[in-house]
């Protein structure tokens, strides 16, 4: 059967939900690894991954079973949700890739201000003490503060702020085309006609 057929649309759309499930449970895994060797520590920021990783593998189910069973309801529910993710994800992709280094330091000095378990974690992972200065009255989990030699985190964050934007930035607007993909995918298959069902039935 040629690709623009039936069966070639159900194939497709099976295949970028199991590729979505994929991600999902690398998302999951991802925040399960880094609980267990201690380089996450903030339950709000592996919160934040586990529900998103949780959020993407209902709507790869959704999907998943849609497409499997031609169900037009749950192949609407899913088109009109991943249109959302897609208007959601690409807004968010186009904000980090447009971020300035002026930008990108107010947020990193909005981020640090607001979570103590995070900055914890950004102290002992970089090594480093204080957000732009360390006052010894402040308490600080690096190990260079045995030595009194500590940076200031805000330098090395800095650092790596605009390659982590730009690598999220490129990666959520890649699978942001993939979600305006699928819902291209489920518009077209839900109104192709199963060629073993039979003739006279409503689609």
């Amino acid at each position: 059967m040629a690709c623009g057929g039936f069966a070639c649309s159900k194939n497709c759309l099976c295949i970028l939900n199991l590729l979505y499930t994929l991600v999902s449970l690398l998302l999951i895994g991802i925040a399960a690894w880094g609980i267990g060797f201690g380089l996450i520590s903030s339950f709000r920021v592996v919160g934040v991954v586990i529900a998103v990783g949780v959020f993407l593998f209902f709507i790869a189910l959704v999907g998943l079973i849609g497409a499997v069973k031609h169900h037009q309801v749950l192949l609407f529910f899913y088109m009109i949700i991943l249109l959302l993710v897609f208007i959601v994800q690409f807004s968010v992709s186009c904000a980090c890739l447009a971020l300035n280094e002026e930008q990108q330091s107010e947020l990193l000095e909005v981020g640090w201000s607001n979570t103590n378990s995070a900055r914890t974690d950004i102290e002992r992972n970089l090594n480093c003490c204080g957000f732009r200065v360390f006052y010894p009255n402040e308490t600080c989990a690096a190990d260079c503060l045995r030595n009194l030699h500590c940076r200031p985190c805000a330098p090395i964050m800095e650092e790596y702020a605009g390659m982590v934007l730009r690598y999220v930035g490129g990666i959520g607007l890649f699978f942001s085309f993939t979600e305006i993909l699928g819902v291209w995918l489920t518009y077209r298959y839900r109104n192709q006609k199963d060629p073993r069902a039979n003739p006279s039935a409503f689609i």
